[in-house]
């Protein structure tokens, strides 16, 4: 983005998310940066409309990233297929190529697997396959598949080191779990993350909203599309008005309306999703130091 004048002194513009100013004046006045900037906004620009028009875009960029990424990201859980002229279409946008570099994404043949590099126009895809060599893909549609859907994660993992990769959005190394095998057959709840004590109900309610998980009715939830089908893991959390203390309960899944359903009927997905999501409070929970001494 280039700099906008504003006054006789000064010139702004937006860098790394802030608005900056500098000198218009051949010679820098005492304080600028190498780069000709000033290391602070002058008090009698904040309130100019030039600076705060520029604030306010700089909000709606990252609101506009935050938005791509959950896309992003949801496409990837649901391991959905999306059409490949869709990513051609947003690909120039830096929130949507931020959010969608190096993901890997799955063709429509066997042998169409790699780290996606660009989209263009032309409908072709780049990507780094598992030989380390840039290809070119033209499938109608790809998948971003949920990491506990990649066969050889752990490979997956190394050789992503390898490149170099560092994903927009969390795939190869968000943690997954599996469900066990030898699961009892009537089994409707996990009790492995329950038990986790929080200073007050409202704390924990707070924890899961930050995670992006909804709170009601005594029990924190997250939606998630597995092979089709929408499951619903829940967490029990108590209620605020009969309860000072917060503390997670059992972690369960349903299916629509039905009631819980057995673990076995549980996808992989679904599983994994929801075991992360009850990870992830327990996580948070208050540790006193007599605890830890």
């Amino acid at each position: 983005m280039g700099w906008l004048t504003v006054g006789d002194t000064y010139e702004i513009a937006l860098v790394e998310g802030r608005v900056v100013a500098r000198s218009s004046s051949k010679t820098p006045p005492a304080g600028t940066s190498p780069a000709g900037q000033l290391r602070t906004l002058p008090g009698e620009l904040r309130d100019r409309p030039e600076v705060i028009e520029l604030q306010r875009f700089a909000e709606w960029l990252d609101r506009h990233a935050a938005q791509c990424a959950a896309q992003v990201d949801n496409w990837m859980v649901s391991s959905l297929p999306v059409p490949v002229g869709l990513l051609a279409r947003v690909w120039p946008d830096e929130a949507w190529r931020s959010a969608l570099r190096d993901l890997v994404v799955v063709g429509e043949g066997p042998d169409e697997v790699g780290f996606l590099r660009d989209a263009d126009a032309s409908g072709e895809l780049r990507v780094v396959n598992l030989d380390g060599e840039t290809v070119r893909l033209s499938p109608r549609t790809v998948t971003m598949p949920h990491p506990v859907l990649l066969p050889d994660l752990d490979e997956l993992r190394v050789f992503a080191a390898e490149l170099g990769v560092v994903q927009g959005v969390e795939q190869i190394h968000r943690a997954t779990w599996h469900k066990p095998d030898d699961l009892d057959g009537g089994a409707e709840t996990v009790t492995e993350f329950s038990g986790a004590e929080y200073s007050s109900w409202f704390h924990l309610s707070a924890r899961a909203a930050s995670l992006g998980y909804k709170v009601s009715d005594g029990h924190v939830t997250g939606r998630i599309r597995d092979a089709g089908r929408v499951f619903t893991a829940s967490v029990e959390i108590g209620n605020p008005y009969y309860e000072e203390e917060g503390h997670t309960g059992d972690l369960s899944w349903r299916h629509g309306r039905d009631p819980r359903l057995r673990l076995s009927e549980v996808g992989p997905v679904a599983w994994s999703e929801g075991m992360r999501m009850a990870a992830a409070l327990h996580a948070g929970r208050t540790v006193s130091a007599d605890r830890t001494a």
